[in-house]
Protein backbone atom coordinates (compact mmCIF):
# COMPACT_ATOMS: atom_id res chain seq x y z
CA UNK A 1 0.00 0.00 0.00
CA UNK A 2 1.48 3.12 -1.03
CA UNK A 3 3.96 4.50 -3.87
CA UNK A 4 4.93 0.50 -4.63
CA UNK A 5 1.41 0.22 -5.33
CA UNK A 6 1.37 3.17 -7.66
CA UNK A 7 4.10 1.93 -9.62
CA UNK A 8 2.79 -1.45 -10.07
CA UNK A 9 -0.62 -0.61 -12.44
CA UNK A 10 -1.77 2.17 -14.77
CA UNK A 11 -4.80 2.98 -14.08
CA UNK A 12 -6.81 2.90 -10.43
CA UNK A 13 -10.42 3.09 -9.29
CA UNK A 14 -11.32 5.62 -6.71
CA UNK A 15 -11.00 3.25 -3.93
CA UNK A 16 -7.60 2.39 -5.02
CA UNK A 17 -6.46 6.35 -4.94
CA UNK A 18 -8.42 6.45 -1.39
CA UNK A 19 -6.77 3.38 -0.37
CA UNK A 20 -2.72 4.47 -1.33
CA UNK A 21 -3.34 8.46 -0.72
CA UNK A 22 -5.25 7.80 2.70
CA UNK A 23 -7.81 10.46 1.10
CA UNK A 24 -11.65 10.19 1.36
CA UNK A 25 -13.46 8.99 -1.80
CA UNK A 26 -15.66 12.48 -1.31
CA UNK A 27 -12.69 15.07 -1.09
CA UNK A 28 -10.77 12.89 -4.01
CA UNK A 29 -14.04 14.22 -5.90
CA UNK A 30 -14.19 17.04 -4.78
CA UNK A 31 -10.46 18.24 -5.36
CA UNK A 32 -10.97 16.67 -8.49
CA UNK A 33 -13.89 19.95 -9.77
CA UNK A 34 -11.36 22.03 -7.81
CA UNK A 35 -8.06 21.18 -9.39
CA UNK A 36 -7.73 21.44 -12.59
CA UNK A 37 -4.57 19.01 -12.91
CA UNK A 38 -6.98 15.82 -11.70
CA UNK A 39 -8.65 14.46 -15.01
CA UNK A 40 -9.82 10.84 -14.40
CA UNK A 41 -10.95 8.66 -17.30
CA UNK A 42 -14.41 8.03 -17.35
CA UNK A 43 -15.81 4.40 -18.24
CA UNK A 44 -18.86 4.02 -20.63
CA UNK A 45 -19.84 2.73 -17.04
CA UNK A 46 -19.39 6.52 -15.59
CA UNK A 47 -16.77 4.81 -13.02
CA UNK A 48 -13.00 7.05 -13.05
CA UNK A 49 -9.96 5.42 -13.62
CA UNK A 50 -7.15 7.69 -12.04
CA UNK A 51 -3.61 7.64 -13.92
CA UNK A 52 -0.27 8.00 -11.86
CA UNK A 53 -0.04 11.47 -12.35
CA UNK A 54 -3.61 11.95 -11.21
CA UNK A 55 -2.55 9.84 -7.93
CA UNK A 56 0.84 11.73 -7.76
CA UNK A 57 -1.09 14.92 -7.75
CA UNK A 58 -3.87 13.98 -5.72
CA UNK A 59 -0.43 13.16 -3.09
CA UNK A 60 0.86 16.74 -3.68
CA UNK A 61 -2.49 18.17 -2.96
CA UNK A 62 -2.88 16.33 0.28
CA UNK A 63 0.73 17.70 1.62
CA UNK A 64 0.18 20.81 0.80
CA UNK A 65 -3.47 20.98 2.81
CA UNK A 66 -2.32 18.91 5.86
CA UNK A 67 1.42 18.84 5.97
CA UNK A 68 1.86 22.49 5.16
CA UNK A 69 -1.42 24.09 5.98
CA UNK A 70 -2.35 26.04 2.65
CA UNK A 71 -6.06 26.67 1.47
CA UNK A 72 -7.42 25.30 -1.49
CA UNK A 73 -6.74 28.45 -3.20
CA UNK A 74 -3.11 28.08 -1.38
CA UNK A 75 -2.91 24.78 -3.15
CA UNK A 76 -3.89 25.87 -6.06
CA UNK A 77 -1.67 28.65 -6.92
CA UNK A 78 1.05 26.41 -5.59
CA UNK A 79 0.36 23.80 -8.27
CA UNK A 80 0.15 26.10 -10.85
CA UNK A 81 3.76 27.62 -10.69
CA UNK A 82 4.50 24.13 -11.08
CA UNK A 83 2.16 23.09 -13.75
CA UNK A 84 4.21 21.28 -16.74
CA UNK A 85 2.34 21.47 -20.33
CA UNK A 86 3.38 17.06 -20.10
CA UNK A 87 1.36 16.70 -17.39
CA UNK A 88 -1.99 17.28 -19.46
CA UNK A 89 -0.67 15.45 -22.06
CA UNK A 90 -0.49 11.87 -20.56
CA UNK A 91 -4.17 12.72 -19.56
CA UNK A 92 -5.12 13.34 -23.14
CA UNK A 93 -3.08 9.71 -24.06
CA UNK A 94 -4.83 7.99 -21.30
CA UNK A 95 -8.05 8.67 -22.74
CA UNK A 96 -7.24 8.12 -26.26
CA UNK A 97 -5.60 4.77 -25.33
CA UNK A 98 -9.33 4.13 -23.26
CA UNK A 99 -11.05 4.98 -26.47
CA UNK A 100 -8.81 3.15 -28.74
CA UNK A 101 -9.38 0.09 -25.99
CA UNK A 102 -13.29 0.36 -26.32
CA UNK A 103 -13.17 0.49 -30.03
CA UNK A 104 -11.71 -2.68 -29.66
CA UNK A 105 -13.87 -4.77 -27.19
CA UNK A 106 -17.04 -3.74 -29.14
CA UNK A 107 -14.88 -4.92 -32.43
CA UNK A 108 -14.14 -7.96 -30.36
CA UNK A 109 -18.10 -8.28 -29.15
CA UNK A 110 -19.14 -8.04 -32.64
CA UNK A 111 -17.43 -10.33 -34.01
CA UNK A 112 -18.20 -13.34 -31.35
CA UNK A 113 -22.02 -12.31 -32.33
CA UNK A 114 -20.86 -13.62 -35.82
Amino acid sequence: MGLEEIEQKDYFSIGDVKRITGVPEYSVRYWESEFNLIRPIRLESGHRRYTKEDVYTILKIKDLIYKHKLTLEGAKKQLNKYQFPSQNKSATTARTDVKLLTEIKETLEDLLKE
